[in-house]
């Protein structure tokens, strides 16, 4: 969960102040007006799904903060919104005296979060196959995840959020596995194709 509890536990485990200015800078960030999927709710969710598979990563920490982050900055209309997030957390890490092999990481870990990116490692496989979860989540669920899409692009003109959209399903449902790791493909593959299909038909 997004909460101050879990905040200062990440903080601990970096050795760091607690850093509540940034706490609540994250979390305004991720609740404002107009945030309908990209919200705390996502981050909330991504969160709990790395606490599922914790056993299974090398640095846990650092996909944590990772997702903390990966959706700070986020403009439907920008093309720089993982590039923009990444840079806030590699200042905040600077900030922190983190090392520079972390300050790296969390750059490749947010610009993972790309949806034509491929993941390096097996981390950032499982950061990449979180962040899609809810491609495969149950089909309740799913549909108002598109319904949120849709008020997040309320903007865009409905014959071309439709053409737009289409294109970015397929684009999923098209390759061999959508998700890398063993895990999330097991447990997600075939509801997320289903999902897809799906709310192709319904566009």
């Amino acid at each position: 969960m997004m909460t101050l509890e879990n905040w200062q536990t990440l903080m601990q485990a970096f050795g760091f102040n607690e850093n509540r200015e940034m706490f609540h800078a994250l979390l305004t960030a991720h609740t404002v007006r107009g945030r309908h999927y990209h919200s705390d709710e996502h981050i909330s969710a991504c969160l709990g799904h790395l606490e599922g598979v914790k056993g299974q990563v090398k640095d846990w920490k650092m996909l944590a903060l990772a997702f903390w982050f990966h959706d700070a900055i986020y403009k439907p209309f920008s093309a720089t919104n993982e590039r923009d997030s990444a840079d806030w957390a590699m200042q905040f890490l600077k900030d922190n005296g983190a090392s520079q092999d972390q300050i790296d990481r969390i750059d490749a870990l947010i610009m993972a979060t790309c949806h034509n990116a491929q993941a390096t490692d097996s981390d950032m496989q499982i950061l990449i196959d979180i962040d899609l979860s809810i491609l495969g989540a149950r089909p309740n669920v799913y549909d108002q995840y598109e319904k949120n899409i849709r008020r997040e692009y309320r903007r865009v003109p409905g014959f071309l959020f439709r053409k737009k959209r289409k294109e970015l399903l397929r684009m999923f449902l098209e390759q061999p596995k959508i998700y890398g790791s063993d895990y999330f493909h097991d447990q997600l593959e075939e509801q997320a194709r289903i999902n897809l299909s799906k709310a192709i038909e319904d566009l």
